[in-house]
């Protein structure tokens, strides 16, 4: 199937979860939540790290090609998928298949080069947790501002400090900045915020790598129940056990393409197989 037109490309959002639950009431058919159309993305590679914002300007400006060379890498191709309330997906898919970057396209941080891309209702990524930390301010300032980016407001968000502290034991640390704290503690805070939300759609990119065992156990609860209250979730892992616990459909990622769709059991099956046929025999 050919990719659709750049000019095609369009975004559609509905953050506003009454209109969605409202759309669904009036169809016997539930309006999908997540809906990409002919879906491309491209990435674009160039060899000379040193070309400049005003090299790229005069060369815009003139209409020259630039003088500089360059690869092309289509992360995603032809990508149709449509995803409804209730549905817990999890997706499969060698490394560098294309997993994480279509939740990054979900989560709005990638735009599409071609074809259509439809959200309804609010997202919650748990990808990159604490990638918007600043390592000079404060634990509690950190929460703070990572809330606002997620949507909420400062008083909304010093509701939630007791509970986010409680929960990662680091109340102590409330008030020391986050370059004095160990790998562990700062994915303890980052957990934390990203799963204060109770979002529509949640997307998790393999989150449970945090903190000590203890605190795992603490994690997956607090993800259980997170799932539980989402109305589609969105699971990408190497964990084969993780998405046979918490998926019930499974997509399988390849190159770039959606190569199989179904139940999570069998598309495990399938991509397990082909793995196994892919490993030279010793």
């Amino acid at each position: 199937m050919p990719y659709s037109s750049p000019k095609k490309t369009r975004w559609s959002s509905d953050s506003d979860r009454g209109g969605v639950l409202e759309l669904q009431r009036r169809s016997t058919v539930p309006t999908p939540l997540i809906e990409l159309k002919d879906v491309s993305l491209r990435f674009i590679n160039y060899a000379d790290k040193q070309y400049s914002l005003k090299r790229a300007v005069l060369d815009l400006v003139l209409r020259r090609e630039p003088a500089v060379d360059r690869s092309e890498f289509w992360a995603l191709r032809d990508m149709n998928l449509t995803i409804r309330s209730g549905e817990r997906t999890g997706v499969v898919g060698s490394n560098g298949a294309g997993k994480s970057t279509l939740l990054r396209l979900l989560a709005r941080i990638y735009p599409p080069t071609s074809g259509q891309v439809t959200i309804r209702g609010n997202v919650a990524p748990l990808i990159e947790m604490g990638a918007g930390f600043n390592p000079e301010l404060s634990g509690t300032d950190n929460i703070i501002f990572n809330g606002a980016m997620l949507g909420f407001k400062r008083a909304q968000m010093l509701d939630k400090v007791d509970g986010i502290y409680e929960f990662t034991g680091l109340r102590e640390f409330a008030d020391m900045p986050l370059k004095y704290y160990s790998s562990g503690m700062y994915m303890k805070l980052a957990f934390a915020i990203a799963t204060e939300v109770h979002p529509d759609i949640l997307l998790i990119d393999e989150a449970l790598g945090v903190g000590d065992a203890a605190f795992l156990e603490k994690a997956k609860a607090r993800l259980r129940h997170l799932v539980d209250r989402a109305e589609a979730v969105i699971l990408v892992s190497h964990n084969m056990d993780s998405l046979r616990e918490l998926c019930t459909r499974g997509l399988w990622i390849q190159q770039g393409r959606l190569v199989a769709d179904g139940p999570i059991e069998d598309i495990i099956d399938r991509y397990l197989s082909w793995t196994t046929s892919q490993t030279p025999a010793s």
